[in-house]
């Protein structure tokens, strides 16, 4: 039996993310999570569009994208009109993927549509669709404090990733990358790792947790 992870909450995480999470199979996300590493994966997401990368930023509440902050209390912006940015690139970017057509409406009512007050809730949103969507085997538990901590991962041994994966400094995780089909790739002289999950989803629908368990199959 794989060992548990604790890791921060990630917005739409890389596939980096996901393959350690299918491999641990039950996650525990820190919602009282402190010193991020300048928020980077917290609330940044890279996608694969025609022109190449694209970094979509969501922007926070000034009052609380301060470092001490705690991840449950991180409020969203709508500065910019950053919903129907992020939409447009998405749209631009996966429009004409396998498995955009039978995403779309529910990511659109999450990213386009949302209500959402917190980074938080923006995020559990996002990660709950792509787990269901591509049926990953993980059970997640967010937990606000640390007497839930202590009761999520009990007496077991855990693996603690906050702040190791999905930051701007290259993790040494043995995780592999794996080439899956991208949209582009002809167009950008071939893969490009380290994107969204939602760059699999679009591409590989449910068969992308292959990709993401061959990715995993050096980590104990």
């Amino acid at each position: 039996m794989a060992t548990p992870i604790v890791i921060g909450s990630m917005c739409a995480g890389d596939v980096r993310c996901y393959a350690a999470m299918v491999h641990a199979r039950h996650v525990v996300i820190d919602a009282t999570e402190r010193h991020l590493p300048l928020r980077h994966s917290h609330h940044r997401y890279l996608i694969d569009g025609p022109n190449g990368i694209v970094k979509l930023t969501v922007p926070l509440d000034g009052a609380s994208n301060a470092m001490p902050v705690m991840m449950k209390d991180v409020l969203l912006s709508e500065h910019g009109n950053w919903r129907h940015l992020h939409w447009g690139a998405l749209f631009s970017s996966y429009g004409k993927s396998p498995f955009f057509d039978f995403i779309a409406h529910d990511l659109h009512a999450i990213i386009a549509q949302g209500s959402q007050t917190h980074l938080l809730e923006l995020n559990m949103q996002l990660h709950q669709l792509v787990v269901d969507f591509m049926d990953l085997p993980i059970t997640t538990t967010v937990t606000h404090n640390e007497e839930e901590l202590i009761q999520a991962t009990g007496n077991n041994q855990v693996i603690d990733l906050r702040g190791k994966i999905g930051g701007k400094r290259a993790d040494t995780l043995p995780i592999s990358s794996v080439p899956y089909y991208q949209l582009w790739s002809n167009r950008h002289d071939g893969f490009t790792p380290s994107l969204s999950i939602l760059d699999l989803l679009m591409n590989e629908g449910r068969e992308g947790i292959f990709t993401l368990l061959e990715m995993a199959s050096a980590m104990r």
